[in-house]
């Protein structure tokens, strides 16, 4: 279906300034900076082909957010029905989509690495939720309307993976505290 000349223009410049923060959750989804970039085209074509349901005045982030989860979620289920098993948690991977883009000192890059590492290993769902609470800074609300799921499963996924990085970090710091005992 094509679009008529009476669909309302989506505003360039949101759309623009929106697509830095589609690429780094689409790297969340995917795994990799490939494929991110090509789930992020993707919702991009399907925002614009689509755009007569985007309503002035509203939020045009969480609207291409929503978008984009939905293609990925689209994408996922069709590999599946294909027999295309698309891991997103294997170790190998998860890696890769989890570069820094800076040297800091080197205590630091540490513990960012370390963190990384932690965020990786968690869930999808609870890392999904983690990330467009912390870096997206999305509100609950956002997150439950933009992943199609209850305020409260968005707050007990956030508050378990939050206990899983708080435990992740003691257990990664007990042995240092009986060295230093």
């Amino acid at each position: 279906m094509t679009a008529s000349s009476t669909d309302p223009p989506l505003p360039h410049p949101d759309l623009v300034a929106a697509i830095p923060r589609l690429r780094r959750y689409a790297r969340v989804l995917t795994g990799d900076a490939a494929s991110a970039d090509d789930l992020v085209q993707e919702a991009l074509a399907r925002a614009w082909e689509k755009r007569r349901l985007w309503r002035a005045g509203s939020d045009l982030r969480a609207w291409l957010f929503t978008v984009m989860h939905n293609v990925f979620v689209n994408e996922r289920a069709l590999a599946r029905r294909e027999g295309q098993h698309v891991s997103l948690d294997a170790a190998d991977e998860a890696h890769e989509a989890w570069q820094i883009p800076v040297r800091p000192a080197q205590h630091a890059r540490v513990e960012l690495l370390e963190l990384v590492q932690h965020v990786g290993r968690l869930p999808v769902d609870q890392r999904e939720v983690l990330l467009l609470a912390v870096v997206e800074e999305l509100r609950y609300e956002e997150i439950a309307v933009l992943l199609s799921i209850p305020i409260g499963t968005v707050m007990s996924r956030l508050g378990r993976a939050r206990e899983r990085l708080r435990a992740a970090f003691a257990e990664a710091t007990a042995p240092l505290l009986k060295v230093v005992k």
